[in-house]
Formats: C-alpha cells, sequence, structure tokens
C-alpha cells in the first residue's frame, strides 16, 4: 500500500445533519507530519461517536507514524455526557500505540462539564485555562 503525502485529508468527508432531529456533528480530519487533527463542530454528543471513532481509527491505521492527535473542539456548542464518553473512548484507542490525544482550544461548553466531572485531567490542553472561567485550572498538560 502507498504512503499518505503529508497533509493529506483523509477519507471521511465531513459530516451533515442527520434529518432526525439530532445535531450532528460537522467533523474534519487529517495527518501532517505525525499529527493528526480532528475538528469538530456543533453538538458533541452520542451521535458523534460513529463518525468521530472513524477518524480516530484512519488516524491510527495510517502508513504515517501518528504521534500525536489534537482534538479542536473550540467551534462545539453543546457537549454530553455521551460526548465526555466519546472524548475518553478516543484516548483509550490511542493509548495502546503510545499516541497522545489533546485538547485543543476547548470551547467552555466543553471545558466546564470536563472539569466538573474531573475529566479535565486526563488530557493534555492547548490553549485553555483561567480565560475558560475557572482560575484554578492551569493552561497546559492536565496530567
Amino acid at each position: 500500500m502507498e504512503r499518505s503525502p503529508p497533509g493529506n485529508r483523509l477519507g471521511v468527508d465531513p459530516t451533515t445533519p442527520a434529518g432526525d432531529g439530532s445535531a450532528e456533528p460537522r467533523i474534519d480530519h487529517h495527518l501532517a507530519e505525525g499529527t493528526g487533527r480532528i475538528t469538530v463542530r456543533g453538538e458533541l454528543t452520542e451521535v458523534a461517536r460513529r463518525p468521530l471513532v472513524r477518524c480516530m481509527t484512519e488516524l491510527l491505521l495510517c502508513h504515517e507514524p501518528l504521534h500525536r492527535v489534537e482534538l479542536h473542539l473550540a467551534d462545539v456548542s453543546f457537549m454530553s455526557s455521551a460526548g465526555m464518553a466519546v472524548l475518553v473512548q478516543l484516548q483509550k484507542m490511542a493509548a495502546p500505540r503510545r499516541v497522545e490525544v489533546a485538547l485543543v482550544e476547548p470551547a467552555a461548553a466543553v471545558a466546564r462539564p470536563l472539569q466538573i466531572s474531573g475529566l479535565w485531567h486526563r488530557f493534555e490542553l492547548v490553549g485553555a485555562g483561567p480565560a475558560d472561567g475557572d482560575p484554578g485550572v492551569p493552561s497546559g498538560s492536565g496530567g
């Protein structure tokens, strides 16, 4: 099989509304120089599970070495408990391959539920912290 060129967009097209009243998010991903980038726009709920798992699976199976996955969450308008579970699931998928998962600029709709639940500390955080309204949460790695 051929190796994907750096910066090449992978096979999953951005999702579109499901038409059944559920707010399916737009999800896009690509891989460049060992870092996968998954961008989520809209609501992060159970509806997002399949497309996000599919994106993570494609990134993990790429022929280009993968060292890190960044979940860009600045445009998430709502996150349910199922959405939190999806984030943990993605992290667990990456762990056996020692792929780091970072949350990049999580919106308040993501940050607050993670802070309240204590899941905030499971993830590396990039561009998050006191500006999100919680002076007790430093920006940087969550441990």
